[in-house]
């Protein structure tokens, strides 16, 4: 016989809550894909899509992870000894470089220690010393999840158009959680996926494609089947997709998008803002050093250290079998030393307060040296 246990709640960095009505458009019997009940219901996203980020150009809702969305990006726009540059602060930023050499890409890191972003002076200097225009593109990761550092992208994305470089952005943990207005701030290309602030399982993930991308994509001579944008293109202005798309999800996806414009953009992103400062405040109070400073600090991750004589592998299994609330470990050179809250997407104020005060248990019970209620009481005054 099973024993009655409360479900896990995620507070990691991805998949993030679902809500209900969400879960219940993705249990439904799934429908046909080329159906005009399908393409209604697409149609209705991608609108939605282009209403939360803010432009008119092209979105394609892929049936594949973020890193696919990042992928189709770099191989639509980027040929074989093509100049790259790639901002990396972490294991992301890392990861799109690699991709790139995967390409045959001639990649230069501008990087900056984890923990910590890279400066928009560091990037225009980068660029300004570039005379001879070589960089075809700049890859930048908003927010890097590794870390929960948040780069200052609009001055970024200002010096990348003014250099004249195309600009990629990975905006898989903000998207949805902090402004980015595509059109205004001129991004070229911005990738993001479901299982993030848009409240969704993993599964789907977006890319917004603008005219530069296309001109860029013009000229690209890298192979691509599945992640061709012109197939996209073609399909997605049809109301449908070029191959066959996880219908359940997409029809999530509607529901989801519906319910954030009905709370509207100011309110999620303040929303968020206030997650974050709840958080920081209530882990400072439990005498817990953070590993971001506040001038970088992600409005959907917090890094934070654990105490010197208890480890994160401890940490994560009290909350895990104490309380079924997941909370993540650093990544690769990070695994370990650091553990990760997220808070974005279907996450309120209580569930700060909750991880918070489960957290203070878990340390007291492991010797850590803490006032009582100190941390709720810090969040709540944040």
């Amino acid at each position: 016989m099973s024993v009655l246990k409360p479900r896990e709640f995620l507070m990691i960095p991805g998949p993030t809550p679902v809500p209900d009505a969400v879960l219940e458009a993705i249990a439904r019997h799934p429908i046909g894909h080329r159906t005009p009940d399908f393409s209604k219901a697409l149609k209705s996203a991608v609108e939605n899509l282009q209403w939360l980020g803010q432009t008119k150009h092209d979105v394609f809702v892929l049936t594949a992870s973020g890193t696919a969305a990042l992928e189709l990006a770099i191989f639509n726009t980027i040929s074989p000894a093509d100049d790259v540059l790639c901002v990396v602060n972490g294991v992301f930023g890392e990861r799109w470089a690699r991709m790139s050499e995967a390409l045959g890409a001639k990649v230069e890191r501008l990087s900056a220690p984890a923990g910590q972003a890279v400066s928009v002076k560091a990037l225009e200097q980068k660029l300004e010393a570039d005379k001879e225009k070589k960089f075809k593109a700049v890859i930048i990761t908003h927010n890097e999840t590794s870390t929960g550092v948040v780069h200052d992208i609009q001055p970024m994305l200002a010096a990348i158009r003014k250099h004249g470089a195309l600009s990629i952005v990975d905006t898989v943990t903000s998207f949805g959680a902090v402004p980015f207005p595509i059109d205004e701030w001129q991004a070229d290309i911005v990738a993001t996926g479901s299982q993030k602030a848009l409240m969704l399982p993993p599964g789907l993930s977006f890319v917004f494609f603008g005219p530069r991308a296309w001109d860029a994509h013009k000229l690209c001579k890298t192979p691509r089947f599945y992640l061709d944008a012109a197939k996209y293109k073609k399909s997605m202005s049809a109301d449908t997709t070029p191959f066959t798309p996880n219908v359940s999800l997409v029809m999530g996806l509607q529901v989801a998008l519906q319910m954030m414009k009905e709370e509207g953009t100011e309110s999620i992103f303040a929303r968020h803002k206030r997650l974050q400062k709840m958080t920081r405040e209530g882990l400072k109070a439990l005498n817990l050093e953070l590993f971001v400073a506040e001038d970088c600090a992600s409005s959907t991750i917090t890094a934070v250290y654990p105490p010197a004589n208890i480890g994160v592998d401890v940490i994560r299994k009290g909350l895990k079998e104490k309380f079924r609330i997941l909370v993540a470990d650093g990544q690769e050179e990070l695994k370990g030393k650091i553990f990760r809250i997220g808070h974005m997407g279907y996450v309120f104020e209580r569930d700060v307060l909750m991880t918070l005060a489960a957290l203070e248990s878990v340390l007291i019970d492991n010797g850590h040296r803490c006032e009582k209620g100190a941390a709720v009481s810090a969040a709540l005054r944040a």
